[in-house]
């Protein structure tokens, strides 16, 4: 009887985060059930009021413009070209902003002459780089790298910042007295302290990335989701324009459910204040 209880406590406890965590079944069911709603929403209106298809295209319509998109290749090319300008701007932004972020948070001088830049930068980042960014780099992959490099590195700077700087003094004098030099005070205590700051910041500065990343292809490239619905707005394909926005969605959603929201809440357990339940 004892051991017939362990296993079903084990059963149940293998259950519950199946179902019940944060990562479980239960989470996403919750999260897809309004998407759900919409789409039947969606259904029932256009049909309903026989809405026509220029002004707002039903959803099999929009499913078939998928199909055909997807048969063609033209909409795993634009998919492609958009995911790979993202991951080199945030990966080119990280490289240079978390640094940057615990120079100005560990130098009084660095500080003093950078805060005053970003405050000023900061407002601009994002599509407003847009028109110079063609002017330096053309048109094409440079510059909507270079958009996408603006949108996070301002973000995940001021995060890395702040992450550093919610480190306890205590705490750092307490590594120097133990013989912590610079390496290992940066390595130990500085980076560990300020990831989850830091990760937070990548998870906000990919989103703005991303609408960045979209206006930037409208206008400075011929490839990608952006310019996908561009050019479906020449030929009032709104069936085209509206599975773009679909893609763009879901294709978000998922870098963030499935892997930034993740990353975040491990970082958050292992060097945060959070502990997993459980």
């Amino acid at each position: 009887m004892r051991g017939f209880r362990r296993r079903h406590w084990r059963a149940d406890t293998a259950y519950d985060r199946v179902v019940g965590g944060p990562g479980g079944l239960r989470p996403a069911v919750a999260f897809l059930v309004p998407l759900g709603l919409l789409l039947m929403v969606w259904a029932v209106v256009v049909a309903l009021f026989q809405v026509p298809a220029r002004v707002f295209p039903s959803v099999g319509e929009v499913a078939l413009a998928g199909v055909q998109s997807l048969s063609d290749g033209s909409l795993l090319h634009h998919t492609g070209q958009s995911l790979l300008r993202v991951l080199v701007g945030t990966v080119l932004a990280i490289a240079v902003s978390v640094p940057l972020g615990v120079a100005m948070s560990v130098s009084r001088v660095a500080s003093a002459v950078l805060t005053p830049l970003f405050r000023f930068f900061s407002v601009l980042a994002g599509i407003a780089w847009i028109p110079i960014a063609t002017l330096w780099f053309g048109y094409g992959f440079g510059a909507i790298t270079f958009v996408i490099f603006n949108a996070v590195f301002f973000i995940v700077t001021y995060n890395t910042l702040l992450g550093v700087a919610s480190i306890p003094l205590p705490l750092r004098y307490a590594a120097a007295s133990l013989g912590a030099g610079p390496w290992r005070m940066l390595t130990e205590v500085l980076l560990p302290g300020a990831l989850p700051n830091v990760v937070t910041g990548i998870r906000t500065g990919m989103g703005y990335a991303w609408r960045g990343l979209i206006a930037a292809e409208m206008i400075a490239t011929n490839a990608g989701l952006g310019y996908m619905l561009f050019l479906a707005r020449d030929f009032y394909r709104t069936e085209v324009i509206l599975l773009g926005m679909i893609v763009i969605g879901a294709l978000w959603l998922m870098i963030d459910r499935l892997l930034l929201a993740p990353v975040e809440r491990a970082t958050i357990e292992r060097w945060g204040m959070v502990r997993r339940v459980g």
